[in-house]
């Protein structure tokens, strides 16, 4: 099979695509034929060797993935030709075949795309897990969404707007913003203008959002402040580099910061998370918005995009 290996970590362009063998699964293991592969900023994290996970190499990357039950170990549970989305895998899942837990396989509803469900897990799962899980959202609160036609900010809008929240959504190119629009944002602004926080308490008539869902916090989080209410939270979803930070900003709202990683929630709050997924995507109200697709030779390039360039919808590989 075709697989992308990382043999050191690095730049992007230590991907490269390898022939190796197909995995067999063992006991409690299902062996997905991948169709379509998510992905996200963790793995470009992962790959430079600087995130705290650190996989023994040689690696082949990513978590993310949609496709087709091909075989089964032991005491699976699961059929052949089934559809599944992953979340995380044994082998990784840039590749035609990746071998998985079965608790790592879930089923992906027949009115869900393989390249959509390619986005499932880690978008849905990390803006679940800080709209419900972290800030304890209330319906009829605000939330500002920074970065919004991202993957993660996409997943965010869908669920906060499912669950009665009011949402602003910014976003960096007129494309980025019709796409929140489209998701059913509130209201939308340009994070690139020099007036866009004052345009926000504008919209909140001068009280602030209640919730911050923070992707650059290194860029954002003490102008977070200006437009954030009194007892309001923070969630640090995403940062690039350090800052000097003044702790009376959170002093004088009597302001919470919850800093987050995915892979830190508990058993319980996975089950939990995989249940929501499953009823929105069974209801429709979830829906994944793909913006960009590459092949796996092409994995260095989709690198680069996910981080470099203006945010919209998700990224995936097609093996």
């Amino acid at each position: 099979m075709k697989a992308v290996v990382v043999r050191e970590f690095g730049a992007p362009e230590q991907m490269k695509v390898e022939e190796l063998p197909v995995p067999s699964p063992g006991r409690g293991e299902v062996l997905v034929r991948v169709r379509a592969a998510g992905v996200n900023p963790v793995d470009t994290y992962i790959r430079t060797g600087t995130h705290a996970q650190k996989p023994q190499l040689p690696y082949t990357p990513g978590k993310d993935a949609s496709g087709v039950v091909e075989d089964v170990g032991e005491g699976v549970r699961l059929l052949p030709g089934k559809r599944v989305y992953t979340a995380d895998s044994l082998t990784g899942t840039y590749a035609e075949y990746c071998l998985c837990r079965e608790d790592q396989v879930f089923e992906l509803p027949d009115n869900v795309t393989f390249e959509q469900g390619a986005g499932v897990f880690v978008p849905y799962a990390t803006s679940y897990r800080a709209l419900f899980q972290k800030a304890e959202v209330v319906a009829g609160e605000t939330v500002l969404v920074h970065g919004a036609s991202g993957g993660v900010g996409i997943a965010a809008v869908q669920w906060a707007k499912a669950f009665g929240l009011s949402v602003i959504g910014t976003a960096g190119t007129d494309e980025g913003r019709g796409l929140v629009e489209a998701q059913g944002a509130d209201h939308v602004f340009d994070h690139t203008k020099d007036d866009y926080l004052a345009g926000i308490l504008a919209a909140t008539e001068g009280k602030g959002v209640d919730v911050i869902l923070e992707m650059l916090a290194n860029e954002n989080l003490s102008k977070d402040f200006d437009v954030l209410a009194k007892h309001g939270r923070i969630v640090v979803i995403g940062n690039r580099g350090s800052l000097e930070f003044n702790p009376r900003l959170a002093m004088g709202k009597d302001a919470s910061i919850h800093g987050m990683v995915l892979f830190n929630a508990s058993s319980e709050e996975l089950e939990q998370i995989h249940r929501a997924i499953g009823a929105g995507l069974r209801d429709g109200f979830l829906f994944p918005a793909v913006g960009r697709a590459f092949s796996l030779e092409e994995a260095p390039v989709a690198h680069h995009a996910v981080v470099e360039q203006r945010a919209f919808g998700k990224i995936v590989l097609l093996p």
